[in-house]
């Protein structure tokens, strides 16, 4: 009895050590699940994001968020990290309305915030300011107003703030004036007033405000010219009755012409102050706009230096048109002649990190075929690209119908007749360079040729457009606009045959490379 007893209890010590580790197991899982979860078993980062759509009227349903979700990463407008934490909310452009629930300072993980371009109102949460890793915060061209909230300073992390285009009130907090780490505050157009600060962020806009210039402060708001005194020096003497009269007429005649010349000097003045004013609306304080901006050998103008280059864009250097802006010819102050491409609608355009980075990419485009990228420039309101110019024309004035050959360009237009024998006695592989071997996919090769002498067909209706050309070298309708072709081409061949045994009957077998050779000679 003894013996069974004491094997009993070696058992149930044996099965609490077995068991006891995967105990500790399960309760630290437990502790990272409850990380996530609140006393509910809700993502915390779910319940606040449900919280911010909740207060939100959203007309097109871009917040399609699911909250019996578990798992926020998914939803549209949302970027998660490799942890699984909402580190961005950016839904600009969306017609948005109603306000900003405070429950987005919950999402403790945010590094941007991009609601611009909404229709969002009320005040600006002062929960933002719980949000140490924030490094974007854009509610530009919305209807928040209020004060901007104190709470902001706190953001150590904050580069980017854009709150231009709202309706704020009162005065800059001074606490937001003194954070040094900012790269760009732009407060511009609100109802802010109040003295205006030393802000010591790099690059910040102010304008479309009133501010009452504190004293001691450099910067001038307002200020009034002092008044003209003139000074009449009088004799102590009086002098007789008819010299006075003389006198008092010289004075009065002198008094309205001095009067003319001062008004004809302010109306002088007055119209070349507000060229300038309407020339350069938006200003970049202290040019300190790309003072970190390094993108190789680019050149960055001011827009000033392009206005003077271009004549203030005037329409005698307009040499260009396109859907995304106009080009204009201009000279630089040592004699380089460039091409100026000012985009359209700059002001709508995505933000400046997004327009260095395009800008980049465009220089990065090195080919002997291509034109390269001299310099831009960006201001509030503008964005221009700058190349250099070029004498000869546009791609487009190439590419436009020309008059007919004569027979000895003609010849040279054989050359098409050559390459549409090689295709038919698959002989392709003359075209490739012999450099690449055979380092090519002969299926591709013909699709290409295929392409190209659908592109130079006879009659110019029959050629696919640019967008139909695009599909087909993406493999969609290649197989079947071939075949139409084909046999559009077949018809044409028997019409001809027909026509030339008729009218042409002296000539000898050779007589349809004749014919073919007088079709090359149509426009392309």
């Amino acid at each position: 009895m003894g013996f069974d007893l004491q094997h009993h209890l070696r058992m149930i010590l044996m099965g609490i050590r077995t068991e006891l580790p995967l105990f500790f197991l399960f309760c630290l899982w437990c502790s990272s699940v409850n990380g996530l979860l609140t006393a509910k078993g809700v993502n915390f980062e779910v319940q606040a994001l449900m919280a911010i759509k909740a207060a939100l009227k959203d007309p097109h349903s871009v917040l399609n968020w699911d909250e019996n979700a578990v798992d926020p990463c998914s939803w549209s407008m949302i970027t998660c990290s490799s942890e699984k934490f909402v580190i961005s909310l950016g839904a600009p452009s969306q017609n948005l309305s109603g306000s900003l629930s405070p429950s987005i300072g919950n999402l403790t993980n945010l590094q941007s915030v991009l609601l611009q371009d909404n229709n969002i109102s009320g005040t600006i949460p002062m929960e933002l300011g719980n949000i140490p890793s924030l490094d974007t915060l854009d509610l530009s061209s919305n209807g928040f107003h209020g004060e901007i909230p104190i709470s902001l300073s706190n953001l150590k992390s904050l580069q980017y703030l854009r709150l231009n285009n709202n309706s704020l009130s009162g005065a800059i907090p001074s606490s937001l004036a003194n954070m040094t780490q900012l790269a760009l505050l732009d407060l511009s157009f609100n109802n802010l007033s109040g003295p205006l600060p030393r802000l010591q962020a790099k690059t910040y806009n102010l304008v479309g405000n009133s501010f009452v210039c504190s004293s001691g402060s450099e910067l001038s708001c307002n200020g009034t010219a002092p008044p003209l005194l003139f000074a009449v020096n009088t004799p102590r003497n009086p002098q007789p009755l008819g010299r006075s009269k003389g006198h008092k007429l010289a004075l009065a005649f002198g008094s309205s012409l001095g009067c003319v010349v001062l008004l004809t000097i302010g109306f002088g003045f007055f119209i070349w102050w507000r060229q300038r004013h309407n020339q350069q609306i938006f200003f970049d304080v202290n040019d300190q706009r790309f003072e970190e901006v390094c993108l190789g050998n680019l050149r960055i103008f001011q827009f000033r230096e392009l206005q003077a280059a271009t004549n203030n864009f005037s329409s005698k250097n307009l040499v260009g048109k396109g859907g995304f802006g106009n080009v204009y010819k201009g000279y630089l102050q040592d004699g380089t002649v460039i091409a100026v491409k000012r985009l359209k609608d700059g002001n709508a355009m995505r933000g400046d990190v997004q327009f260095h980075t395009e800008v980049e990419m465009i220089s990065l485009a090195v080919h002997r075929n291509l034109l390269r990228l001299y310099g831009f420039c960006m201001t509030t309101t503008e964005r221009l690209l700058v190349y250099p110019y070029m004498s000869n024309g546009s791609v487009a004035s190439r590419l436009k119908a020309k008059p007919a050959l004569d027979w000895t360009a003609n010849q040279k237009g054989a050359m098409l007749d050559w390459v549409k024998k090689i295709h038919q006695e698959k002989k392709l592989e003359i075209l490739v360079d012999k450099d690449l071997r055979n380092n090519y996919d002969p299926i591709e090769l013909e699709e290409m040729v295929q392409v190209a002498l659908l592109c130079t067909q006879y009659l110019p209706t029959t050629r696919p457009k640019m967008s139909e050309v695009v599909r087909m070298l993406e493999g969609d309708g290649l197989a079947e606009k071939w075949e139409a072709s084909q046999r559009a081409e077949a018809n044409r061949i028997r019409v001809n045959e027909f026509s030339s045994s008729e009218r042409y009957s002296d000539l000898t077998d050779d007589s349809s490379l004749l014919v073919q050779a007088m079709e090359l000679s149509g426009p392309r």
